[in-house]
């Protein structure tokens, strides 16, 4: 087996991020509504996260924002005339759709696809499926080009594959990664690739939320697993449990969080838990398996949402065995309560032996920690070196995007804003730049066009 090396995916945070409150079920996107963004230091303070990562010896990658406002969808939805025109009217006509068209939320990439790596799959090759993002319709206008921009960063068909996104609607709404998850015991071994799902599609009797959607079906996660070619003594199926959907937990990785042989969860995160996890034992037969359960008393649901702990990344640096680092965001140091069960952490005999505390405010008040912030690739070195792009950071690349940053984002967006002629043509021009910066060639609607 050809080893592998994980690669952190950031999406970079778009031009028009922006507070719009559209995420039914996200707390954190609900309570900031409308609330001026900064857009400038949004996108830095990602790349800065990115770049510490890459600092400490880990691979990182990028993934470049969509085309916001889209256009596209506005003239499918019946608005006419010139781009100009068609904003004015919206914003007169339906200012919800304009906010709808102009979110920055594929920042979040861990919502992009699902990811299989070669090891795991019958063909040997790594298996990427876009995200349908029914359950938001502001997310499932992105899949599209979410897999345009896949195909164009992984295009060797000797390594990729790729499928389209699941058919539309509630029956197999897919959330991507942030429900799906991959342990292994070693890099060069199969994994074990866990799909989260909030409801069954099909039968009614299951439990389901009573207060936010269900975003992830498990007809779409079974879907997911036979296009990618996965074995099922090697698949899990698991619940979440509806309790903590309702108490905001709109995606798995808010409540849990996996890497290596090791997996992070909150006592409350599944339905059936113990069944869950006698069947993750028996995949990990004769190989080490780390899990970390926190208890509700050490830190309750609330707590676990309000400061993104499970929301964080679990990182192996390179030449360790079992060492973990967790990426938290600033918020989990400025609870008392959750900063106090991290420093106990520490102190036993986990896996997880540093913890590093990342300032990610804007992503933050808009509902995505750091582990919504980027999707996880494992890739062998052929597959590394096929790679035709300019994606894989390094310190050249990061003071390019810096300036890219500099000379095209405003420092302020305010709702009105949005209807603004003059912000399209800045992100049209911020995006054209970044294409060339990425040597991504044509991706985007208005260049294709």
């Amino acid at each position: 087996m050809t080893l592998s090396a994980e690669i952190n995916f950031d999406g970079l945070v778009g031009p028009t991020h922006n507070f719009a409150g559209l995420s039914h079920g996200n707390v954190a996107s609900t309570k900031n509504r409308d609330a001026s963004s900064h857009p400038k230091a949004a996108a830095l303070q990602g790349l800065q996260k990115m770049k510490s990562l890459m600092d400490v010896g880990l691979m990182q990658g990028v993934l470049p924002p969509l085309e916001r406002p889209h256009i596209p969808t506005l003239r499918a939805l019946g608005f006419t005339g010139t781009d100009e025109h068609i904003l004015s009217t919206v914003q007169k006509q339906a200012p919800h759709l304009l906010a709808s068209v102009s979110s920055a939320s594929s920042m979040w990439v861990a919502n992009a696809a699902t990811v299989s790596p070669a090891a795991d799959t019958t063909d040997g090759r790594t298996h990427f499926t876009p995200a349908n993002l029914s359950e938001m319709f502001h997310r499932s206008i992105e899949h599209p080009d979410t897999g345009r921009i896949l195909k164009k960063i992984f295009s060797h068909p000797d390594y990729f594959a790729h499928h389209d996104a699941l058919p539309p609607g509630s029956f197999f709404s897919d959330e991507g990664a942030a429900n799906h998850t991959r342990l292994t015991p070693s890099a060069e071994s199969p994994g074990v690739e866990i799909f989260t799902y909030g409801r069954s599609a099909f039968d009614l009797s299951t439990p389901r939320p009573a207060r936010y959607p269900a975003r992830q079906t498990r007809e779409a996660c079974e879907a997911v697993a036979r296009n990618h070619g996965l074995s099922a003594n090697r698949t899990l199926f698991v619940q979440q449990n509806p309790a903590v959907i309702d108490a905001g937990v709109f995606h798995n990785d808010v409540i849990a969080v996996g890497s290596a042989n090791c997996l992070f969860f909150h006592q409350d995160a599944f339905l059936n838990s113990e069944e869950f996890i006698q069947k993750l034992k028996r995949c990990f037969t004769g190989n080490p398996l780390s899990l970390i359960e926190v208890s509700r008393k050490d830190v309750p649901v609330e707590d676990a949402v309000a400061t993104y702990l499970f929301n964080t990344q679990l990182v192996q640096l390179p030449g360790t065995e079992n060492d973990l680092q967790l990426i938290a965001p600033m918020e989990c140091k400025n609870n008392s309560r959750v900063y106090d069960y991290l420093n106990h952490l520490l102190a036993q005999n986990t896996p997880i032996k540093t913890i590093h505390y990342k300032e990610l405010r804007e992503s933050m008040n808009n509902g995505g920690g750091p582990a919504c912030l980027r999707l996880r690739v494992s890739l062998s070195e052929a597959e590394r070196d096929s790679l035709q792009t300019r994606v894989l950071l390094d310190n050249a690349l990061y003071e390019d995007l810096v300036a890219w940053v500099h000379k095209h984002y405003r420092d302020t967006l305010s709702p009105a804003d949005l209807a603004d002629p003059q912000l399209l043509q800045e992100s049209r021009e911020a995006l054209d730049h970044l294409t060339d910066i990425l040597k991504l060639g044509s991706v985007y609607p208005f260049q294709l066009s």
